[in-house]
């Protein structure tokens, strides 16, 4: 599991969905909840939370994202891979922290990731779960 810690920068609600801006090391997350301000305590700006995402939620792009809609874009360098046959863990400094992305080995390959490579890692707004 990624953990971040951030503060809650802005909160839009429309019925009982919110999506919740997330300040973390001076970038801006998105995650959607199903909850609002009225319904969950921990939803306030300027409140503290924890961001999490799995692994195998966290897309690798070793080019250009400019025309893709994910919102939570981390660009960092590839610190340490671990690989099998079918599976490859990546470990990425990024300026919020190291974050891990597990990928297909065939991924790795076509995309010639190795340590050392910059790469996007990318999260989708409704793959953040936000924690108190």
């Amino acid at each position: 599991m990624n953990v971040l810690k951030g503060n809650i920068a802005e909160i839009r609600t429309n019925g009982e969905l919110s999506i919740v801006r997330i300040n973390v090391a001076g970038h801006l997350l998105s995650s959607i909840v199903i909850d609002t301000p009225n319904t969950a305590s921990y939803l306030f700006e300027g409140g503290e939370v924890k961001v999490i995402f799995k692994e195998t939620e966290v897309i690798i792009a070793s080019g250009s994202t400019k025309g893709i809609s994910l919102r939570n874009k981390f660009k960092g360098q590839v610190v340490r891979i671990d690989s099998d046959i079918l599976l490859s863990k990546l470990a990425i400094e990024t300026p919020v922290g190291i974050i891990t992305s597990i990928i297909t080995s065939n991924a790795v390959k076509e995309l010639n990731i190795s340590e050392g490579s910059q790469v996007t890692a990318m999260v989708k707004t409704n793959e953040l779960i936000l924690s108190q």
